[in-house]
C-alpha cells in the first residue's frame, strides 16, 4: 500500500484543488469523441443484533461441512503428528504465515465464485491484533495481493505490452483510490484523479465538486475510500481484497477494462485507548476505457470513466459527508433496522448489477455479516 506523497489532503484548500483539477483539464481537444460516464450507489449499513436470524445463503454450507468432516479430521491429525515429528521448523511455518493465525491464504479470485464463502463462529469478535478474526477476510489478499489480474494479450489498438502496461496503471488507481494509506486518512486522492482522463466534463465536473460539497450525486465514495482521521483509525497496516480485473475490446476499439474488488477496512475509534474493532466493507466496480488517442480526446496515459459502481457495509447510510463513517455497538444499537434487504458483505457470487437490482430503490439494508 502506498504511503501518499505530497502535501496532506486536508491541509488543501478548496481552490488549490480546484485549480489542480482544471490545470488537469488542459490541453488539446482535437480528438472527435468526448466520453460520458455514469454513477451508481448502494448503501449498506450493518446492524448486528443478537436475535437477528440467520442468513441461509451464509450458514447452511458451513453446517454441511461440519457434518461430515470428523473421520478426515481425525485421520489429518495423525498425519499432522507424524509430519511435525519428523519437520517441526516446516510446520511452525505454515502456522505462521497469516496476521490472524488463520489458515492457508486463497488463492487470487480467477473467477466469479459460485458461492459465498462459509461463515465463521459469531464468539470469533475481532481485536486490535487480529482485526479480520471471525471474517472470510482473514483469508483473503493484502492490498492488491488479493486482487487477481489477467495475462495481457493484444486487444483493440493495444499491443501486448501496452495492454500489460494499462493493467499495471489499472492496479495503480485501485491503490491509489481505496488503499492509500493517506488517502484513506482523508486526503485528496491526487494520484487516482491524475490517472482519470482530464478531458471527459461529467467527471471533472464530479471531482470538482465531491469534495467540496459531497451530496448523493457528488459522493466521493463512489470512487474513493476516506475515513475521517478525527473520528476513526485504521487498525494495523493491512486493508483484506478480493476480487479480480477482467478486459475486452470496447468501443472505437478501447480496452474496457472491469475492475470488481470488495475491500475490508478494520477501524477503532479515534480517542485514544479505543479498542473496540468494527469492519467497513466496500465493493466497488469500476469500468475504465483505455481509449486511442487519434479517436478520443483523452490524455495519454489517463483513461475514461465509463461507470462506477459502490456497495458499502457500516460505512454509513444516507450520510453524504465524503467520508465513511462506521458504527460501534453502543450506536448499533442504537439504530433502527434498516427497511432493505438483508445482503452478505463478503458474497462475491452475484454480480454488481444483480446486486443494484436486488437492492432497488429501497433504502437501509441490513448486513448478515461484518
Amino acid at each position: 500500500m502506498g504511503k501518499g506523497g505530497g502535501k496532506g489532503g486536508e491541509s488543501i484548500s478548496d481552490e488549490e484543488w480546484e485549480r489542480f483539477l482544471r490545470e488537469a483539464g488542459a490541453g488539446s481537444s482535437g480528438a472527435p469523441e468526448e466520453p460520458s460516464a455514469r454513477a451508481r450507489m448502494v448503501a449498506r449499513r450493518l446492524r448486528e443484533e443478537s436475535s437477528r436470524p440467520e442468513g441461509w445463503r451464509t450458514h447452511q454450507p458451513v453446517r454441511r461441512r461440519r457434518g461430515k468432516g470428523w473421520y478426515a479430521a481425525g485421520l489429518l491429525a495423525a498425519v499432522g503428528l507424524l509430519v511435525v515429528a519428523l519437520a517441526p521448523g516446516r510446520v511452525a511455518g505454515w502456522f505462521g504465515g497469516g496476521s490472524d493465525g488463520e489458515s492457508a491464504p486463497l488463492a487470487v479470485e480467477s473467477k466469479r465464485p459460485d458461492q459465498p464463502p462459509p461463515t465463521q463462529s459469531a464468539a470469533e469478535l475481532p481485536t486490535l491484533k487480529q482485526p479480520f478474526r471471525g471474517s472470510p477476510a482473514a483469508r483473503w489478499g493484502d492490498g492488491t495481493a488479493g486482487i487477481g489480474m489477467p495475462a495481457a494479450r493484444a486487444t483493440g489498438w493495444m499491443s501486448k505490452e501496452q495492454v500489460a502496461q494499462t493493467l499495471d496503471r489499472t492496479r495503480d488507481f485501485l491503490a491509489a483510490s481505496s488503499l492509500d494509506r493517506g488517502v484513506l486518512g482523508g486526503e485528496r486522492p491526487r494520484k487516482a484523479v491524475a490517472l482519470i482522463n482530464p478531458h471527459q466534463q461529467d467527471v471533472q465536473d464530479y471531482l470538482a465538486t465531491a469534495f467540496r460539497a459531497p451530496s448523493r450525486k457528488n459522493d466521493p465514495l463512489l470512487l474513493f475510500s476516506r475515513f475521517q482521521k478525527t473520528k476513526v483509525r485504521l487498525v494495523g497496516d493491512v486493508v483484506k481484497t478480493r476480487g479480480r480485473v477482467t478486459y475486452r475490446e470496447g468501443e472505437r476499439g478501447a480496452v474496457e477494462v472491469t475492475t470488481d474488488v470488495t475491500y475490508v477496512y478494520p477501524v477503532v475509534r479515534a480517542a485514544a485507548g479505543s479498542d473496540e474493532v468494527a469492519r467497513t466493507i466496500v465493493r466497488r466496480e469500476v469500468v475504465m476505457s483505455w481509449d486511442d488517442p487519434a479517436k478520443v480526446v483523452i490524455e495519454p496515459g489517463t483513461f475514461s470513466l465509463v461507470s462506477y459502481t459502490v456497495d458499502t457495509t457500516n460505512g454509513g447510510c444516507d450520510t453524504f459527508t465524503g467520508y465513511l463513517t462506521p458504527e460501534f455497538g453502543a450506536e448499533r444499537a442504537a439504530t433502527g433496522s434498516g427497511d432493505g434487504p438483508e445482503v452478505d458483505p463478503y458474497d462475491r457470487s452475484k454480480s454488481m448489477d444483480a446486486r443494484m437490482r436486488e437492492a432497488g430503490d429501497a433504502g437501509c439494508g441490513t448486513a448478515t455479516r461484518s
